[in-house]
C-alpha cells in the first residue's frame, strides 16, 4: 500500500512586530519553516493575496529591518 499525505495549509501567526492599529499586520508560517525551510510571509488584511517565499537569511533580513524600523 503506498500512502501519500496530503499537504496542509499552513498555520499562520500574526509577527509580534505586527503594529496594534491594524496598520502594519505580517503573518508568517512557522510549522511550514519547520518540515520544508521556507519562510511564508503575507499580509494578514488579504490572506489570499500573494505571499512571500524567503529562504532563512532573507527571513532574518526581514526581521532585522522590523527591529530597526519597528
Amino acid at each position: 500500500m503506498n500512502s501519500t499525505s496530503v499537504p496542509q495549509p499552513p498555520r499562520w501567526v500574526k509577527s509580534t512586530y505586527s503594529g496594534g492599529d491594524g496598520g502594519q499586520c505580517v503573518e508568517w508560517a512557522p510549522g511550514h519553516a519547520r518540515a520544508t525551510g521556507e519562510f511564508l510571509v503575507r499580509d494578514s488584511k488579504n490572506p489570499d493575496g500573494p505571499r512571500l517565499i524567503l529562504g532563512r537569511g532573507a527571513f532574518t533580513g526581514l526581521v532585522e529591518l522590523a527591529k530597526r524600523h519597528g
